[in-house]
Parts: structure tokens; C-alpha cells; sequence
């Protein structure tokens, strides 16, 4: 039995250490196999490292939220500008046309409603139909500390086991519970748990006091969560924030299609998370195609 008595908090992150990347772009990374790698290759900008993920899949527990009442009205637009699409299969099917071509990150969790106790989810895509998607990651919950911890550390390790044997990567994203303390050790502990089951990459959330800790102390690439709606202007400073302290990009949904000019907004995003954007600039970009849409 593991020793509690003992926890000490880590202290040397190596910050001023750069990953080594043993000859693949992407951190912890290197020593898998062509395919996965290729795969992962979509999913991140191999001149920049980072994505821009758009992520709509919020209605397999939310229902149909703003801004996401019609995908087919609010989201194809958006498409062409983003990096990878992040859907459940029922919208992927229904909606997305089989002529968009960026690459899927799969929302492979599901089971549960905003009525319901949100840490209690299964693996809701068999393996065979995120194949027959060509999907190119697949995403499930990690609850940590949740009523249903343990199960949703089981589905991610059952995605990360099935998903090996054909080359296909699995995201974990770290949920976090209305009674969780949104801090650094909280998300240290989160992404390193995900990361040690063999998660190949995560999304968790950026926190402004020790996220450049908790990146540190991943093994692998963490994408930051858009989070509830904020103004724009906030929105890419948040992005900015993170990317600059190691952030591999962002998976945003709210704070993109619920803007009031979500193409603008995808813009604007994908100019700080790419070119690493001042977010006055990228902000005044968006103000700029706001005006001129």
C-alpha cells in the first residue's frame, strides 16, 4: 500500500529546461509507432507544435446549448479556420459533411446528463466505429477525485489500450467537479495521472498561479479548455497565457461559437496560438473582421 504520510509537494519543475523531444516535435511522443505519430501530426501544426482544436461535442450532456442549436448553421462555418474538429459521432454523421477534411478528435465518452452525477460515464464509441470515422484521437472524461474516479480512469485506459492496437491516440480531459479546487495541484495531479495511464495527449485547464508547473511536469502535450464564456478580449489572453507557458494550443468551444463573430473569433484565436499574437492585436484583428463580415 502506497505511503500517505509522506506526500511532499514537487519543487524542481526544470523550467528553465527544455523537454527533449528525442527527434519528434512532440514531447513524450517519439518512441510510438508511424501511425499514431502521423496521426497526432494532424492533429498538431508540425511548423508550430500547438492546435487550435474546435470543440463542439457539449451536447451529449448539455443538450443543445447557445450557439449550438443548429450545428449545421453555427459550426461549418467555423471549420476551414480550425485545427481539428472535437464532435461526437451522432453530429459527425448528422451534420458535418464527408468533404470537411480536418482531422476528428472523437468524443468517445457519454452516459451521463447535466441531471445526473457527471463523473459517472462509459465508453460510449466501440473501436471499429471511431475507425470507420477515421478519427484520428479519441476523448474521454477523467474525473479525478469524482464520486465515479475510478471508472472514468477505466474508460480512458480501455480507449488507450484499444486505441494502440491501430495506431489511434487518446485524449484525456480532466473534469472537474463543482466541489474541486481549480489550483495547480489539483491539475498536477489530473494531467500527471492521465499521462501515466498512457494518455497521449490532455486537456485540462489554465490556472494563473503554477500552470507553467503543471505543463512542466506533464510528460506530454496538454491543451487548455475555452472554459465558460468570457469576453473576447479575456478569451485570448487566456490563450496568449497559456501557449506562452507551454500550452500545446487550446480545444475551445463556448468562447468561439457563442462569440458575438465566432469566424472572427476562430481568427483571432488561431493568430495567438500560432504566431503567438499579442492579445491587444489579435483582438483588434477580431474587432477589424468583425467589422468587415
Amino acid at each position: 500500500m502506497a505511503d500517505l504520510d509522506d506526500i511532499k509537494d514537487g519543487k524542481d519543475f526544470g523550467l528553465d529546461k527544455p523537454a527533449d523531444r528525442q527527434g519528434f516535435y512532440l514531447k513524450g511522443l517519439a518512441h510510438y509507432d508511424w501511425g499514431l505519430k502521423n496521426r497526432m501530426g494532424r492533429i498538431f501544426n508540425p511548423k508550430t507544435g500547438r492546435t487550435v482544436m474546435l470543440a463542439f461535442d457539449h451536447g451529449y450532456f448539455q443538450g443543445p446549448t447557445t450557439g449550438l442549436e443548429r450545428v449545421d448553421l453555427t459550426i461549418l462555418p467555423l471549420a476551414e479556420y480550425a485545427d481539428v474538429l472535437m464532435c461526437t459521432r451522432g453530429v459527425l454523421r448528422a451534420q458535418i459533411p464527408p468533404t470537411v477534411t480536418k482531422p476528428v478528435v472523437l468524443r468517445c465518452s457519454g452516459g451521463n446528463s447535466i441531471l445526473s452525477e457527471l463523473s459517472n460515464e462509459t465508453i460510449a464509441v466501440d473501436i471499429e466505429d471511431a475507425i470507420r470515422l477515421g478519427a484520428c484521437a479519441m476523448a474521454a472524461q477523467v474525473y479525478i477525485g469524482a464520486e465515479y474516479e475510478h471508472k472514468s480512469i477505466t474508460n480512458v485506459i480501455k480507449l488507450i489500450d484499444t486505441g494502440m492496437r491501430y495506431g489511434i491516440p487518446t485524449l484525456a480531459v480532466t473534469g472537474v467537479g463543482k466541489d474541486m479546487a481549480r489550483d495547480a495541484r489539483y491539475f498536477g495531479l489530473a494531467t500527471r495521472i492521465a499521462a501515466e495511464i498512457g494518455s497521449h495527449y490532455i486537456k485540462s485547464y489554465f490556472i494563473e498561479d503554477g500552470f507553467e508547473k503543471v505543463v512542466a511536469a506533464c510528460p506530454v502535450p496538454i491543451v487548455i479548455a475555452g472554459g465558460k464564456k468570457l469576453p473576447e478580449l479575456e478569451a485570448l489572453e487566456m490563450a496568449y497565457k497559456a501557449v506562452d507557458q507551454g500550452a500545446a494550443g487550446v480545444d475551445m468551444g463556448r468562447n468561439i461559437f457563442q462569440s458575438d463573430d465566432p469566424v472572427a473569433m476562430i481568427q483571432a484565436v488561431g493568430k495567438v496560438v500560432h504566431e503567438l499574437e499579442k492579445p491587444e492585436k489579435a483582438f483588434q484583428m477580431y474587432n477589424d473582421l468583425k467589422s468587415a463580415s
